[in-house]
C-alpha cells in the first residue's frame, strides 16, 4: 500500500513517520487489504483539525484524528452522461485511493498522558483506528464497536505497539 505523508505541524519525526507507514502497511495484510491501495495521512495541530471535523462532521471541537473514507462508487453522474474512456482510467486509479486521515499531534499527546502511555503508541492507535474507518469498520453500534475495537487491538499487539 502506498501511503503520502504530511506533517503540517513539524514536529513528527522522519523515523516515526516511517514507524507509522511500516504499522499501516501491516495493518493492511493483517486485513488482507490489496496492495495496489493508496491514502493519505496529515498530521495537525488542534485548531486544524477543529476546522476540518466542523467541515466534515459538523462538529465545532478538535479532536483526535478524522478518517475520510472514500468510495469511487459515490460519485454520481447525470442520467444521459456518457463517460469519456479517459475519465473511465481516471476513475479505475481513483479506485485504489481509499481515503485520508488528519491527525492532531496535540490530541494525541494529551491522550498518552492521560491513559498513561507513551505518544509513538498513541499515534500508532490513532492512524490504525483511523484506518480501520476508512476501510469499512465503525463503532457506532455496540456490536460494530466490539468487532472494531477488538480488531485494532489485535493490530497493534501482533505489530509490537502496546501499551
Amino acid at each position: 500500500m502506498y501511503i503520502e505523508m504530511q506533517d503540517k505541524t513539524g514536529q513528527v519525526s522522519e523515523a516515526l513517520q516511517q514507524d507509522t507507514i511500516k504499522l499501516l502497511n501491516f495493518a493492511a495484510d493483517f486485513i488482507h487489504l490489496p496492495e495496489n491501495k493508496e491514502m493519505a495521512i496529515t498530521y495537525v495541530l488542534n485548531d486544524e483539525i477543529q476546522e476540518i471535523n466542523r467541515e466534515y462532521r459538523g462538529k465545532d471541537v478538535p479532536t483526535d484524528v478524522v478518517s475520510l473514507e472514500y468510495e469511487p462508487e459515490d460519485i454520481a453522474f447525470g442520467e444521459d452522461f456518457e463517460m469519456p474512456e479517459e475519465l473511465q482510467a481516471e476513475l479505475e486509479d481513483f479506485d485504489s485511493f481509499i481515503g485520508e486521515l488528519y491527525i492532531s499531534i496535540e490530541k494525541a499527546q494529551e491522550q498518552a498522558d492521560n491513559y498513561g502511555h507513551r505518544y509513538e503508541r498513541e499515534l500508532g492507535f490513532l492512524a490504525v483506528h483511523g484506518f480501520l474507518h476508512i476501510n469499512g469498520y465503525d463503532h457506532m453500534v455496540p456490536e460494530d464497536e466490539k468487532v472494531m475495537f477488538a480488531l485494532q487491538e489485535e493490530i497493534l499487539t501482533a505489530y509490537g505497539l502496546t501499551r
